[in-house]
């Protein structure tokens, strides 16, 4: 039995993180993510900068519900550290700002690496959240966008988590 796939010949590629920029653009092409998308987002960004500390704070008190989470929020005496849970919810707060402009820029390329992987529960906060607000249409155009948009940069997280190796 012969195989007719013929083996692809390997070019020197680059390592995902060393080129943010490229890495970013690479999955924006990838998820399908149009000017139209990065349209409805800056749209919808808006309503989704008016929920920003109910987002935040519904995130966190979700962490805190669960032994496993909440471990990374308490003092060494079992209470919560408000402190380090405020400083917590900004920097999810600036994520959420930043990216409602969808300015993917260097500097925010690497801060994404430093981000927890709440995404799913972004997801589902912004489709209410958009369901509540903006027409049928315009509701699904932004939770389609913001889905595209939060995939790339989940992608940018996971490379803290793969090891790295060269890509075509």
């Amino acid at each position: 039995m012969t195989d007719d796939l013929t083996p692809v010949k390997r070019v020197p590629g680059y390592l995902p993180g060393t080129d943010m920029p490229r890495f970013i653009r690479d999955m924006m092409e990838f998820v399908g993510m149009s000017e139209a998308d990065v349209a409805a987002i800056r749209r919808s960004a808006p309503n989704v900068l008016g929920h920003e500390r109910e987002l935040t704070t519904a995130l966190y008190d979700h962490f805190i519900k669960f032994p496993r989470s909440a471990q990374f929020f308490l003092k060494p005496d079992g209470e919560v550290d408000q402190v380090r849970l405020e400083r917590r919810k900004h920097s999810l707060g600036r994520w959420l700002r930043e990216t409602a402009e969808a300015a993917i820029t260097q500097e925010f390329s690497y801060y994404l690496l430093l981000m927890v992987g709440a995404m799913s529960l972004t997801q589902t906060a912004l489709a209410g959240i958009f369901a509540q607000e903006l027409g049928a249409d315009e509701a699904a155009a932004a939770s389609v966008a913001w889905n595209k948009l939060l995939l790339v940069q989940l992608s940018v997280f996971m490379l803290a988590y793969v090891p790295p190796r060269p890509v075509l």
